[in-house]
C-alpha cells in the first residue's frame, strides 16, 4: 500500500493534500485516488493491512486511513473527497428468493459480460464505475428467476437511477448477464418516442450485439447497404467486437426483431424468427442440454398501441410453446404508459379497466410464465403506488435496487445550495453552486435574458474549441436547449424569436464583442478559474476571439439557412429537420426548441446552456424534464441553466423529495439480526413532499394513493372545499359556525388586546408615512381547542384538510401551544359589518366559489397575510411591530374572513348565519419542523389486501 503513495504517510505531504483540497472533480489526480481507494474498498478480507474488515464498509476506510497513517485533518479531506465504498453499491430491497447466482453458475457460460466490462473499460470509464455497475446488475439478476427452474416463477422488480445516469448502461449489463446465464428471449420497451426507442437500439446494437452479430443480417447481395453502413462508429470500429461469430465459440447469437430504423413489425409469415432450435427434442427448451444451444432475441420496442399488440398477435401464434422459453423484459422509463391511469370508478366489479399499454404488458406476462419484468425509472412514484395486491400489474413485489449516483454525475443538487442560509448572500463562485451554474429569469419572458442566453451558448462553445485546440479533451457536440412551455405554436414562435436574435446579435461585430466580453469577464472566467483551473479558460478575452469566430460559424455555418435552432416536437412538417438531429452520425452544434419529446429518456448530448420555462405541479414530469442533468466531462464548469426563481424553488423541492425517498429505502434495506426489516410489498411508500403545489406524480397515476400527512412548517394552509351555504348544506355551515362561536365570543379589539394596531405595509417600511392599516378583532385560543374545532368542522371532500390536522394533532407543547385569531375588517366604506352567532361586529368578505360550487376559490389577501407570518414569528421583507409584539414561542396564527358568495343576495345586506362561510388561512412557526424533514406523507392503499403495506407514521 505505501509503495503506492509513496512513503506511506500523507500527514506530511502538504503539497499533496492542497491540490485535492482545491481540485475539481475532473482533476487526473483526484481520479486516480479514487480510483485506488475504491479497489481498496472492496479488496478481500484476508489482505493483512484490512485488519478483518468487510469490503465496501466504514470499518474498512478506517483499515485503509489507519494504514496510510493520516491525521484528522487529511482523514476528513479523504472522506469529503473520496466517500468510502459502499457508495458504489445499489440499495437492495427485496423479498425471500432462490439463490441460483453460485460462483460457478456466475461464470460458467460468461461471454456477453466480460466483453461488455472490457469494452467499457476500452471507452474510458473509470475501474470503480465497472465495479459498481457489476455489483448492481448482479444485485438485479440474481433475484430474477433461474431460467432453468423447472417450475416457471415471474418475479417483478423495479430499478431506481438518477435522471440522465447511466441506467442504459445499466440494464445493458444486465440483458448481458442474463443472456450468460440462459435468457434467451429479451424485450427492451422504451419510452413513447421514436427517437428515444432508436437511440436505445442503437447503444444495445453498438454495446451488446457487436459487429459480428450485427454482420449475420448483411447480404452481400443487398444492393441497399445495411444500416449503420455509412455510420462513423461503425466505419470508426468502434462497435464492440467478440473476436468471432458467437455461436462459432459455443454461446448464443443474438438476433434482432427490431432495427435501429424499424420498430417491431408484425412478422406476418416470418414468425419462425421466434422459433427456437432444439438441441434435444425430447427435453424442454428450459434444460441446459437445449438452453445453452439455442439463440437469444432481442427485440426494442417503443410503447405503443399498435406495435405492442403486432408482438402479442406474433407471440400468440406459438404460445404453446411460450411457456418453456426465459424472457427478461425491460421497462425502460417504466412510470410512464406502463402504469394503469384508469379510475376505479370505472372497473367492473370481476376485473379492472386498464390502459393499453399497461393492458397489453400484462397480456405479455400472461402469455410468458417465465417471463421476467424489471421497470427502470428515475422517478419511481408512480410505480410505487401501484395496488400490490393487483396480480396482473407491475408493482415490483419482488425486488426494488435504488443505483447510487455515479461518479462524475450532475444532478438537481448541483445547482443549488442546500445546506448555506439563502439569505446571507455572501456566497461566490467558489462556495455556491447556485452562484456557478444559474441565471435567475425574470416571471415574463424577455428577449434581453434570452439574448443573455445564446451569448452564454456562444461563449462556452468558443471555450470548448479553446481547449480541444489545446488538446485537453475533444468536443463533438455543443448544445443548447429552450423549454418554456409544450404546443407546436410556442415553439415556431420561440424558434422565429431565437433566430432573431442570432441574426441581429452582431457576433462578428462591435456591439456583440462588447456584449460578450462583458459576460465572458463578469461570468465565464471567474467561474472556470473557481471550480475548473485544471482546465483553458484564457485570462484575455482577445485570446478567446478567433474561436468565438469559429463557434458561430459552427453554430450557424454561412451557406445554411435555416439558422441554429431544431424544432422537436410531433409536427410532421418539421420531421425531415428533425431527422438531423442525429447525435451519433454527425456533430451536432444547434439550438433545440422542444416540448416532451426532448423531456424524457432521450439524451442531449454536449448539453451546456438551458433555458427553461416550463412549468408543471408534479415531481415526476419535473424532474424528467431535467435534461442538463447527466455527465458532463471537461465542461461542467461551462454548464449554465436560465430558470426564473420559482422553477429553482420547485426543482429544490423534487430535489429534497428524492434524496428523501432514497434515505428511507437506505434505512429500510438495513438488515437486523441478518434478516430484512420489509419486503418491497411491505416498502412504506410515504413519499416526503416539501411543497403543497408539487405532487409526487399525475393525479390519474395516484388512485391508489391515500395522503396521510401534511406538515407546513413556516407555509401558509389554506382550505378552500367548504360546503356551498346552499340547500342543505346551509345546515352544514351553520355547524361549522357554532363550533367557532367560541371563538368568536372571545374576540375582541385589538386595541384592548393590545395597545398597537396590526399593520402591513406594501412594500414601504413602517417608518415611512406611506403604507395600508386594518383594524382587527383579535382572539387567543389554545392549541387543544384550536384541534377540536378543527377536527370537527364539515368540508365537502372527506379528505379536506385531514393530513394537516393529523400532523397539527402530534405537535408537541414545545412547538405549538397556542394561536392568535385575526378577524380584519374591511378598509373604511368596504362590505357589510354585522354579527356572526349573535357575536361581533365582524366584516363580511365576499368571495367566489368554482363554477361546480366545491370550493372558495380564494380565502386570504395579501395584506393581512405578512401580519399573520410576523405573528407566527416568521422574517418577512415587511416590518411590522404590532404584529410581532403578539408573537410568542409556540405561537400559531390563523386569519377569518366571515365570507357570503360574490352572487349571493347577501352581498349587500347582512346574511343569516348560515350563508356565512367561516374561511380561514393558517400559518405554525418554525418551531413546528418536523425532526426528519419529511413534510407530506403518502401511503398506499391495497384495494384487496389492507395489510399489505406497512406504514411508519
Amino acid at each position: 500500500m505505501a509503495a503506492l503513495l509513496g512513503d506511506g504517510n500523507l500527514a506530511d505531504g502538504t503539497a499533496l493534500l492542497a491540490h485535492l483540497q482545491n481540485a475539481g472533480p475532473e482533476d487526473a489526480l483526484r481520479h486516480q485516488f479514487a480510483h485506488v481507494l475504491g479497489g481498496w474498498d472492496q479488496a478481500a478480507t484476508d489482505a493483512t493491512w484490512a485488519a478483518g474488515t468487510s469490503p465496501g464498509t466504514a470499518e474498512r476506510r478506517s483499515a485503509i486511513l489507519d494504514s496510510l497513517n493520516l491525521d484528522t485533518a487529511t482523514r476528513k479531506l479523504f472522506a469529503d473527497r473520496f466517500p468510502y465504498g459502499a457508495n458504489i453499491a445499489p440499495i437492495v430491497i427485496a423479498d425471500d428468493w432462490e439463490e441460483w447466482r453460485t460462483e460457478q453458475r456466475r461464470h460458467e457460460h460468461d461471454f456477453y459480460w466480460p466483453h461488455y466490462r472490457k469494452f467499457l473499460l476500452d471507452k474510458g470509464w473509470h475501474s470503480e464505475a465497472v465495479t459498481g455497475l457489476d455489483l448492481a446488475t448482479e444485485e438485479v439478476v440474481r433475484r430474477l428467476s433461474d431460467p432453468t427452474r423447472g417450475k416457471a416463477y415471474q418475479a417483478k422488480g423495479l430499478v431506481v437511477g438518477y435522471v440522465q445516469s447511466g441506467k442504459t448502461a445499466n440494464f445493458t449489463g444486465v440483458i448481458a448477464k442474463a443472456v450468460d446465464a440462459g435468457y434467451r428471449l429479451v424485450l427492451v420497451l422504451t419510452g413513447t418516442t421514436n427517437m428515444l426507442r432508436a437511440q436505445t437500439q442503437r447503444r444495445l446494437d453498438i454495446e451488446l450485439l457487436g459487429r459480428e452479430n450485427l454482420e449475420l443480417e448483411i447480404s452481400a447481395h443487398d444492393t441497399h447497404g445495411h444500416e449503420y453502413q455509412d455510420d462513423p462508429d461503425w466505419l470508426g470500429n468502434r462497435f464492440i467486437r467478440h473476436g468471432s461469430r458467437p455461436s462459432d465459440a459455443g454461446f448464443p447469437d443474438i438476433r434482432r426483431l427490431s432495427t435501429h430504423a424499424w420498430d417491431y413489425r408484425r412478422l406476418r409469415q416470418g414468425f419462425s424468427a421466434l422459433e427456437y432450435h432444439r438441441h434435444d427434442r425430447s427435453r424442454r427448451l428450459f434444460e441446459p442440454v437445449n438452453l445453452f444451444t439455442s439463440d437469444a432475441r432481442l427485440i426494442v420496442a417503443k410503447k405503443n398501441k399498435n406495435i405492442l399488440e403486432d408482438l402479442v398477435a406474433d407471440l400468440g401464434r406459438i404460445s404453446d410453446r411460450l411457456g418453456e422459453v426465459p424472457v427478461l423484459i425491460i421497462d425502460d422509463e417504466s412510470d410512464q404508459a406502463s402504469i394503469n391511469t384508469t379510475s376505479p370508478k370505472k372497473w367492473k366489479a370481476d376485473s379492472r379497466e386498464r390502459t393499453a399499454i399497461n393492458r397489453l404488458i400484462g397480456k405479455l406476462l400472461q402469455m410468458m410464465p417465465r417471463a421476467q419484468y424489471v421497470g427502470y425509472t428515475a422517478t419511481p412514484y408512480a410505480n410505487v403506488f401501484v395496488d400490490p395486491s393487483d396480480v396482473e400489474d407491475i408493482f415490483p413485489r419482488d425486488f426494488l435496487v435504488s443505483l447510487p449516483r455515479p461518479v462524475g454525475y450532475m444532478g438537481a443538487e448541483d445547482f443549488h445550495d442546500f445546506d448555506t442560509d439563502p439569505l446571507s448572500d455572501n456566497r461566490g463562485f467558489s462556495d455556491s453552486q447556485e452562484r456557478r451554474h444559474v441565471r435567475l429569469l425574470s416571471e415574463e419572458p424577455d428577449d434581453g435574458e434570452l439574448r443573455a442566453a445564446l451569448d452564454m451558448y456562444v461563449l462556452t462553445g468558443a471555450v470548448k474549441l479553446h481547449r480541444q485546440r489545446l488538446g485537453q479533451a475533444s468536443y463533438r457536440h455543443h448544445t443548447m436547449l429552450v423549454h418554456e412551455a409544450m404546443g407546436r405554436d410556442t415553439h415556431r414562435e420561440a424558434a422565429a424569436t431565437i433566430n432573431f436574435l442570432w441574426n441581429s446579435g452582431d457576433y462578428h461585430g462591435p456591439s456583440g464583442l462588447r456584449r460578450l466580453r462583458r459576460l465572458y469577464e463578469t461570468d465565464i472566467l471567474p467561474v472556470s478559474q473557481h471550480s475548473a483551473p485544471q482546465l483553458a479558460t484564457p485570462t484575455n478575452f482577445d485570446s478567446l476571439r478567433a474561436d468565438v469566430s469559429a463557434a458561430v460559424g459552427k453554430i450557424s455555418p454561412p451557406d445554411r439557412d435555416a439558422g441554429p435552432v431544431i424544432v422537436v416536437n410531433s409536427d410532421p412538417e418539421l420531421e425531415r429537420q428533425q431527422e438531423s438531429l442525429d447525435f451519433d452520425r454527425r456533430p451536432i452544434w444547434r439550438i433545440l426548441v422542444g416540448g416532451n419529446k426532448l423531456a424524457r429518456g432521450f439524451t442531449v448530448e454536449g448539453l451546456t446552456v438551458t433555458y427553461y420555462r416550463r412549468t408543471t405541479a408534479q415531481v415526476d414530469t419535473l424532474m424528467q424534464m431535467g435534461r442538463w442533468f447527466g455527465f458532463r466531462p471537461h465542461y461542467r464548469d461551462l454548464v449554465r441553466l436560465y430558470t426564473t426563481e420559482e422553477l429553482h424553488s420547485m426543482f429544490a423541492a423534487a430535489c429534497r423529495d428524492e434524496e428523501f425517498l432514497r434515505t428511507e429505502l437506505r434505512r429500510y434495506a438495513q438488515p437486523i439480526d441478518g434478516k430484512a426489516q420489509i419486503t418491497p410489498r411491505q416498502i412504506p411508500p410515504l413519499i416526503a413532499q416539501h411543497r403543497p403545489d408539487l405532487r409526487p406524480t399525475g393525479r390519474n397515476k395516484m388512485w391508489n394513493a391515500r395522503l396521510v400527512e401534511r406538515s407546513s412548517p413556516g407555509e401558509p394552509m389554506e382550505p378552500v372545499a367548504y360546503p356551498h351555504p346552499a340547500g342543505r348544506n346551509a345546515r352544514r355551515t351553520l355547524d361549522n359556525n357554532k363550533l367557532w362561536s367560541p371563538v368568536l365570543a372571545s374576540a375582541i379589539s385589538l386595541e384592548e388586546f393590545k395597545t398597537v394596531r396590526v399593520s402591513s405595509v406594501n412594500g414601504a417600511p413602517l417608518m415611512q408615512e406611506t403604507g395600508t392599516y386594518f383594524d382587527s378583532k383579535v382572539a387567543e385560543v389554545e392549541h387543544a381547542e384550536m384541534l377540536s374545532i378543527l377536527g370537527s368542522l364539515h368540508w365537502s371532500s372527506p379528505d379536506t384538510f385531514q393530513p394537516e390536522l393529523a400532523w397539527l394533532s402530534n405537535l408537541r407543547t414545545d412547538q405549538l401551544n397556542r394561536w392568535i385569531v385575526l378577524f380584519p375588517f374591511q378598509t373604511s366604506n368596504r362590505g357589510i359589518v354585522q354579527d356572526v352567532m349573535s357575536h361581533g361586529p365582524f366584516s363580511i368578505f365576499k368571495r367566489a366559489w368554482t363554477p361546480s360550487k366545491g370550493s372558495l376559490r380564494a380565502v386570504s389577501e395579501s395584506r393581512h397575510r405578512n401580519a399573520a407570518n410576523r405573528i407566527a414569528g416568521i422574517s418577512t421583507p415587511v416590518p411590522d411591530p404590532a404584529a410581532d409584539s403578539l408573537n410568542k414561542p409556540g405561537t400559531g396564527a390563523l386569519i377569518m374572513y366571515p365570507s357570503v358568495e360574490d352572487t349571493s343576495r347577501y352581498v349587500d345586506k347582512p346574511a343569516p348565519d348560515d350563508q356565512i362561510t367561516l374561511a380561514f388561512h393558517l400559518v405554525t412557526p418554525m418551531s413546528t419542523m418536523p425532526l426528519n424533514g419529511k413534510l407530506i406523507k403518502w401511503q398506499t392503499r391495497s384495494s384487496r389486501d389492507p395489510m399489505a403495506v406497512v406504514v411508519d407514521a
